[in-house]
């Protein structure tokens, strides 16, 4: 089954702290270099292996290509997901960002496996991000895809986790700190409430 909880990192300490407590995808995520970004990736990889964990390489298509890594997440800056989904061929996983309906539809039709949707609420993760769409948003575009995975982002807690209309959530600084417990939490506030299984984690 396609991981419902995302851990979105740059440390290889959270990798090793959040895989090996359920099913969970690793995001990597390096905004300096490929170079830096194709390291963790290689050491990532037999972590994510060994724990049965997806491993995704936030932006860098070529990054990904090179260290063997599952799948890419491209936001609204990066590759288009067409042109990302004809790169990285049929069978990889291939994220998308949107905020709303009509985003969310086309990045399905250009090939996305699943949406990142946000921020949900607000956050100080990452600076730039427009205003959260809050729980009504993310239902919004959950209700648009169905059977496309919806990931909410962005201030995301266990008490937030067990209560959004999506398929899952992607934690970033929730789980830093203390990357097995966070990873416990989230996975248990996820299995508490019902999500509808993904028709579709790779192409169309």
């Amino acid at each position: 089954m396609f991981p419902r909880l995302h851990i979105v990192t740059d440390s290889l300490d959270v990798v090793r702290g959040a895989v090996g407590h359920g099913p969970v995808a690793v995001q990597i995520r390096i905004k300096t270099s490929d170079r830096l970004a194709y390291a963790l990736t290689t050491a990532a990889l037999p972590l994510c292996r060994a724990a049965g964990a997806l491993l995704l390489v936030d932006d860098r298509v070529g990054v990904a290509l090179a260290a063997g890594a599952d799948g890419v997440h491209v936001g609204a800056d990066d590759l288009p997901v067409a042109a990302a989904r004809r790169v990285l061929g049929p069978s990889a996983v291939l994220g998308a960002t949107c905020r709303n309906p009509e985003q969310a539809r086309a990045a399905v039709a250009d090939g996305a496996s699943y949406l990142g949707v946000g921020p949900a609420f607000a956050t100080s993760t990452k600076d730039g991000l427009p205003a959260p769409i809050g729980p009504a948003g993310i239902a919004a575009v959950t209700a648009a895809v169905p059977g496309t995975p919806v990931i909410a982002i962005g201030g995301i807690t266990p008490e937030r986790a067990a209560t959004l209309d999506c398929y899952g959530v992607a934690a970033v600084s929730a789980i830093a700190a203390d990357p097995a417990g966070a990873a416990v939490e989230l996975l248990a506030a996820l299995s508490s409430r019902p999500g509808a299984a993904p028709s579709r984690v790779s192409a169309s």
